[in-house]
């Protein structure tokens, strides 16, 4: 009985330290964030602060609200799947968008408002990438009976789709005017504009706030659908929400700096590595961290090292191809 007692007693120090520990890790990353940012606001200026500052500074915004956006979005959207190498990608966001801005270019020109205005074609691209997002949305829980997995796989097919669609009008589109297609095919965070960072960061708040009527369930859901509802959860209610927001999240990170594929699948992996937290809300935090980390490093790399010759798109791209495969080794050798 004392030895019981004695466990017992013990337990919740262990369960303390571990959450320090995490709380330690969790600092360490905010710390690495800060310093990063810091360093690429303040690099090379050169006394020139009224013309450095504000240029950068809406680079950094751009990136803080794109990282956080993904890495929330993955880290909910596989709580919802169950699934620790899918991402909210898959449903082909990614590829619609670059769909769009063919089509756009290719149908209107380049001298057309909706390309030349960046507020009109964050708009529009919003709107396009939430409506299919919605109609997705809506056969998943009609048409094929809340089948995540059929869902995932007409993303997979609809993702192809939108590729090869523009595949095909690239191949027929003017030379001239594809160089303006290029452009957005990419993840840049050196054309992004102030007025649309008041709209991105107005439609992520909000979509936050509707957001938090069901974070409380991201633990329960992350135990599987049977647990859920046994548990008392409105599994359907639950998921709905939750996938209504990934795709609103998703599509303004989208639409403001371009597609970053990979992103998300490294960010909420390293964060499960790193925290030995099951707990969502902490490992949204921790994903959060490292997509700024990663991103505002990346860029850094990009600008100082590489000369801008290629873009942080690829670069993450590449890495996170790389991390995938070993995803799907580990998982497949476990």
């Amino acid at each position: 009985m004392k030895a019981t007692i004695a466990d017992v007693e013990a337990a919740p120090t262990t369960s303390s330290s571990i959450v320090i520990t995490d709380k330690v890790k969790l600092a360490g990353l905010a710390l690495l964030a800060v310093a990063l940012i810091a360093v690429f606001m303040l690099i090379q200026a050169q006394g020139m602060w009224e013309f450095v500052l504000p240029r950068r500074a809406v680079k950094i915004l751009a990136m803080v609200l794109a990282g956080a956006s993904i890495a929330a979005s993955t880290v909910i959207f596989q709580s919802v799947t169950n699934n620790r190498i899918l991402t909210p990608s898959i449903i082909g966001v990614d590829s619609l968008y670059v769909l769009i801005q063919t089509a756009i270019v290719f149908f209107l020109g380049s001298m057309h408002p909706i390309v030349l205005s960046p507020s009109l074609n964050f708009l529009v691209a919003v709107g396009v990438m939430i409506l299919f997002s919605l109609i997705m949305h809506r056969l998943f829980f009609t048409e094929l009976k809340s089948n995540i997995y059929v869902l995932l796989l007409m993303g997979i097919i609809f993702g192809t789709l939108f590729q090869s669609l523009s595949s095909f009008l690239s191949v027929l589109i003017d030379p001239n005017e594809f160089l303006v297609v290029q452009r957005r095919m990419f993840a840049s965070f050196n054309q992004v504009k102030t007025e649309l960072l008041t709209l991105s960061y107005a439609a992520a708040a909000a979509t936050a706030l509707y957001l938090s009527r069901y974070a409380r369930f991201l633990d329960v859901l992350a135990l599987g659908k049977e647990h859920a509802i046994n548990l008392g959860v409105d599994h359907h209610r639950v998921v709905r929400g939750l996938l209504v927001s990934v795709f609103i999240l998703i599509s303004i990170s989208t639409a403001l700096v371009g597609p970053i594929t990979f992103l998300g699948l490294i960010v909420a992996n390293v964060a499960y590595e790193m925290l030995s937290t099951y707990r969502r809300l902490p490992l949204i935090g921790a994903a959060i961290l490292v997509s700024i980390v990663a991103l505002v490093g990346g860029q850094l790399i990009v600008e100082r090292v590489f000369s801008f010759s290629t873009t942080l798109s690829v670069i993450i791209n590449f890495i996170g191809g790389i991390y995938f495969l070993y995803l799907l080794l580990k998982e497949r050798s476990a």
